[in-house]
């Protein structure tokens, strides 16, 4: 069986050690472990930037994402982006993503201010877009343009 709960502070470790596996093996980009702890931890103590998701089985983390908010006028309320999506490979395939998803899926569906969700994956990712598109999720709407500073 799989639990999907909130993040806590003791996760904290875990979780960074998921980003780091998840950055280099889905854009095969080397993270700085000590950098993600830190963002990690930021994320902890202050839950304005952002929401961790854990999946458990057998009471060991198996995976993770972060949600953070956005504020869409068009909807006068909030869209949840997913990010940092991460399942460790011995746990792939056994709906654990799936489980995430439907909890936050069954949030905003409860919520009268959460409108929707959002996620965006690398285009040379294409294991995560089918997955993404099983659980119904359309890719076909918008594109992603970014600036990021060096």
């Amino acid at each position: 069986m799989i639990a999907v709960r909130d993040g806590r502070l003791e996760d904290v470790q875990t979780i960074a050690d998921f980003q780091v596996h998840m950055a280099l093996d889905s854009e095969d980009v080397q993270l700085d472990p000590g950098t993600v702890s830190r963002g990690v931890s930021a994320v902890m103590t202050d839950p304005s930037k952002g929401v961790y998701r854990v999946a458990e089985m057998d009471g060991q983390a198996v995976g993770c994402l972060l949600t953070v908010p956005e504020w869409s006028d068009w909807r006068c309320g909030t869209v949840l982006w997913i990010h940092s999506v991460y399942v460790a490979p011995a746990a792939r395939q056994k709906g654990v993503y799936r489980a995430m998803y439907e909890s936050l899926k069954k949030a905003v569906e409860a919520s009268s201010d959460l409108k929707g969700l959002r996620l965006y994956v690398d285009k040379r990712n294409t294991r995560a877009q089918q997955v993404y598109e099983a659980m119904g999720m359309d890719g076909s709407h918008y594109h992603l343009y970014e600036w990021m500073k060096e």
